[in-house]
């Protein structure tokens, strides 16, 4: 999670290439001198005086001047020696073209530590190596090993780790008019991999969109956390093939890891580059409701279908756009959504179609299909379309079918920048990424409802469950310990009942007077099909009786020695109206736990109707969760099964608690939980376990809150508070805290005159990534999105860990109680633990109480250069 020295890779003033091969190291230099670098290229050659034209140097040692990036295209073998030359010379980025191929994986591995050590020293930077290299075009930079022209520049970043992809990635771009602001291949991604790069670029002016091609991802917490802080500022669009599960976690992982971090699936090459030319040619998306101006009825009903396969609306138009339309629409033609303007339509009708439906405040977008006629020119209709995308609030989509028809007509949109396709489906499909970008941007954003009841798990009860499974090495663990574990997190399960023998299990029978199932305790045989293990709807005590004998006698046939640990009794739930879902816990390969959610009963693994998310929960991204299952529209408006919704989300968040507990746990499945407008209620479970040294919170790939910062104070005037890290329900409290606040209070925090949070800036300072950053509140004792915040501090760390920036604001009613002072010192001790080096912050010249605060706790004071209104603090914390 670091940009340190990133700049001399991507903007580099001079540049050493070293190379092996003659014409290896000719292309490069021909790449970069072609491509207007106006540094000094210096060939680093044993033998050859002169490459390109362009004086060689024999070594290393030789060079006039220290090259800020090196290009390093010899075997391997000759790499980490090299990079330790060049880092006593100062050189801070390199860049490793060589291949890996030519040595056996075991030195592979030998030597890339071995680069990586002779880097460390020097705070070297490697891009590779085996990577194609990287290109930069406003810098003039095309340090590409590629015969191809150099790509366009534009504001497309397109990062890979294969060479192969980056190069077809060139052509595209190409063919396509698409301009690149950054060609970067990573190759074996040694050291910069795509959290770096992400990092570098959300920060970047030029880069409007970035688009990933990977195939697995190493550091997933590093991933998420870079991948989620540029989805907040700029699209992110991956292509990913589907089947590749080299790294242990399968396709639904990935699906679930990019919808968390807010970046755009595609399925194919085409629509990656359709895609982001779609994003940044149109206007902002509001909804998905779609108008359609066609020439073509039949071709419009196919792009109404693709609408609605993708959870796409038609627009429903005003009665003043009916009449508009009524009016303009000759006999032929078709008045509704889609528009048919008839066969004979010409460019004129088209526009004036157009102009109607940008007037109508209940269209978000407008896709314009033009087939081929006799009457109609493409190209005028296009020239319509061109002439209104400028001021039209909503998204101008067009396909203009046929690929000789309507090459000229698509040509001419390009030419202004605006997407057009060869067909509808394309056009469609690109409308609903749009739609899906601005979703994911909300979910981003969105402010969690509270939870609907507070609940504090046992975690020694859970613990004592997991017990005996560990010491005995147990892989599963039995049922009577599974339903102690899930009452233990207040998930509701159905009452249970132990029995010894097919006596006793009679007895229990007896004593509950009603229908009951009955369970064999023997983890062993217990998944055995032939073993016939759970037996439900027995009415009565000698039935049971009966059931448990055979139970006992199947499993002493099929294995004498297998563990027999009594019978599980439990009264048959029943729920009228109530519906089967499953829920729980798998792994998620280098993702960690993962958690899902979909169809339960019997057939739950054949219908497969599944859902995964990453944890940590909340209410939002477990009903978020839940959307993505064909069962949630069924449990949502069915008329007779209602089903409390809010239940099931409280489930999957307290599921999520406890992998974050209990690093024990490997797989939890619940299945059926029973659920109806009275809640859910856990039928049957099971749980594998395996021993655990780390942090149970460690195998996560997002960091969850970080429960054991919580400190319960008592102010002088002894009310008590909670002193907390800040969570995404805290935003309506923080609000309110601003609203609170004198205007003068809230400009020596803000340094600007607001009267309120609005929800993009509440949201950023609330829902934040804890491995990045921390803030810390003083809150009421009470559920979060309920208590009251009375103070806030903050740091937000650089992605190096060297320098994180404060910020406070505390509640005026408050002032006195030492609350400043106090979060102070709580911030510092945070930021020390974290290894970071100095917390750093601006302060307006007039703020003497916070000045005041500062020299007290050893803060360096300093007038900024660049503005003498502030005064800049800075406090070592590293000795």
């Amino acid at each position: 999670m670091t940009i340190r020295n990133l700049r001399y890779l991507f903007k580099p003033s001079s540049i050493a290439v070293i190379g092996a091969s003659q014409a290896y190291e000719a292309m490069m230099i021909r790449n970069l001198v072609n491509a207007g670098f106006d540094g000094p290229v210096m060939p680093v050659h044993p033998v050859r005086q002169a490459v390109e034209g362009i004086l060689a140097y024999p070594d290393i040692a030789s060079l006039p001047r220290t090259p800020d990036m090196a290009i390093i295209m010899t075997p391997l073998k000759q790499t980490p020696e090299l990079i330790g030359q060049l880092g006593q010379l100062g050189t801070r980025a390199s860049v490793i073209l060589s291949e890996v191929n030519s040595v056996s994986q075991a030195e592979r591995e030998v030597l890339h530590q071995a680069i990586l050590n002779a880097a460390k020293p020097f705070l070297m930077r490697v891009l590779g190596p085996d990577c194609l290299g990287l290109s930069v075009p406003a810098a003039g930079l095309n340090a590409i090993l590629s015969p191809y022209r150099p790509p366009n520049s534009g504001h497309v970043a397109f990062v890979t780790h294969a060479g192969a992809v980056a190069r077809a990635a060139l052509d595209w771009g190409t063919h396509l008019g698409v301009g690149f602001s950054h060609l970067i291949g990573l190759g074996e991604a040694i050291d910069v991999d795509f959290a770096d790069v992400l990092d570098y670029l959300a920060e970047d002016a030029s880069s409007r969109a970035i688009l990933l091609y990977l195939e697995h991802i190493r550091d997933p917490r590093k991933f998420m956390s870079a991948a989620r802080r540029a989805g907040r500022v700029k699209p992110l669009i991956a292509l990913k093939p589907r089947r590749y599960t080299a790294d242990g976690a399968d396709d639904a992982v990935y699906e679930a890891a990019f919808r968390r971090a807010g970046i755009l699936r595609v399925s194919d090459r085409h629509e990656l580059f359709n895609l982001v030319e779609t994003l940044l040619a149109t206007q902002f998306v509001r909804n998905d409701r779609l108008a359609i101006i066609t020439n073509s009825y039949s071709l419009s009903l196919l792009a109404i279908d693709t609408l609605y396969h993708h959870g796409g609306r038609p627009a429903e138009f005003s009665e003043n756009t009916w009449k508009a339309l009524a009016s303009l629409v000759k006999k032929e033609g078709k008045v509704g959504n889609p528009v048919d303007l008839g066969d004979h339509a010409d460019a004129e009708l088209y526009g004036k179609a157009m102009d109607v439906l940008l007037s109508d405040a209940d269209v978000d977008g407008i896709l314009v299909i033009n087939a081929p006629s006799i009457t109609g020119d493409p190209v005028q209709v296009a020239d319509e379309i061109v002439k209104r995308q400028a001021r039209s609030r909503i998204c101008l989509l067009s396909s203009f079918v046929g690929p000789v028809a309507g090459q000229a007509a698509r040509r001419r949109m390009m030419d202004h920048q605006i997407p057009a396709y060869e067909t509808s489906d394309e056009a469609v499909r690109a409308f609903m990424r749009l739609v899906q970008h601005k979703r994911n941007q909300e979910l981003l954003m969105e402010t969690p409802h509270s939870v609907p009841e507070a609940f504090t798990p046992d975690i020694e009860a859970a613990r004592r469950s997991l017990a005996d499974a560990l010491e005995h090495g147990r892989e599963e663990l039995y049922e009577m310990e599974t339903m102690r574990l899930l009452a233990a997190y207040g998930i509701p399960v159905v009452d249970f009942y132990w029995a010894a023998n097919p006596g006793e299990a009679a007895e229990v029978a007896e004593r509950l007077g009603r229908s009951v199932a009955l369970k064999i305790m023997s983890p062993k045989l217990a998944n055995n099909p032939k073993m016939d293990a759970v037996m439900r709807y027995l009415e009565s005590p000698p039935v049971v009786r009966e059931a448990a004998e055979a139970m006992l006698g199947r499993l002493r046939k099929l294995d004498p020695e297998a563990d027999f640990k009594g019978f599980l009794i439990q009264p048959i739930e029943y729920r009228s109206g109530a519906s089967n879902i499953t829920v729980g816990v798998r792994p998620g390969g280098p993702f960690g736990p993962v958690i899902y959610f979909g169809r339960g009963g019997g057939e739950a693994k054949i219908i497969n109707d599944i859902a995964y998310g990453l944890p940590p929960l909340n209410m939002n991204l477990a009903r978020e969760m839940m959307t993505q299952t064909r069962i949630y529209s069924v449990l949502r408006d069915h008329p007779k099964r209602a089903v409390d919704l809010d239940a099931l989300a409280l489930t999957l968040i307290k599921i999520s608690q406890m992998v974050i507990d209990l690093g024990e746990i490997v797989e939890l499945e619940i299945n059926p939980l029973r659920a109806s407008e009275n809640g859910a209620v856990a039928l049957n479970a099971r749980v594998r376990v395996a021993p655990y040294s780390g942090l149970p919170s460690s195998r996560l790939a997002i960091r969850p809150y970080p429960k054991q910062l919580e400190q319960h104070i008592t102010l002088p005037d002894r009310r008590q508070f909670l002193l907390r890290p800040i969570l995404p329900e805290d935003e309506p409290a923080l609000q309110s805290l601003v609203k609170r606040m004198p205007p003068e209070d809230l400009r020596m925090r803000f340094f600007q005159p607001i009267r309120e949070l609005p929800h993009p800036m509440a949201a950023r300072l609330t829902q934040i990534d804890y491995d990045r950053e921390m803030a810390l509140v003083i809150s009421e004792l009470a559920t979060p999105g309920r208590a009251e915040v009375y103070g806030v501090v903050r740091a937000h760390t650089d992605p190096d860990n060297d320098k994180a920036e404060y910020a406070i604001l505390v509640d005026r009613h408050m002032a006195g109680l030492g609350l400043g002072p106090m979060l102070m010192r709580r911030i510092i001790n945070y930021c020390r633990s974290r290894g970071t080096r100095q917390l750093v912050g601006d302060v307006l010249r007039e703020n003497e109480p916070m000045l005041r605060i500062c020299e007290a706790l050893g803060f360096s004071i300093e007038i900024k250069m660049d503005d003498p209104e502030l005064r800049y603090v800075v406090l070592p914390l590293q000795n």
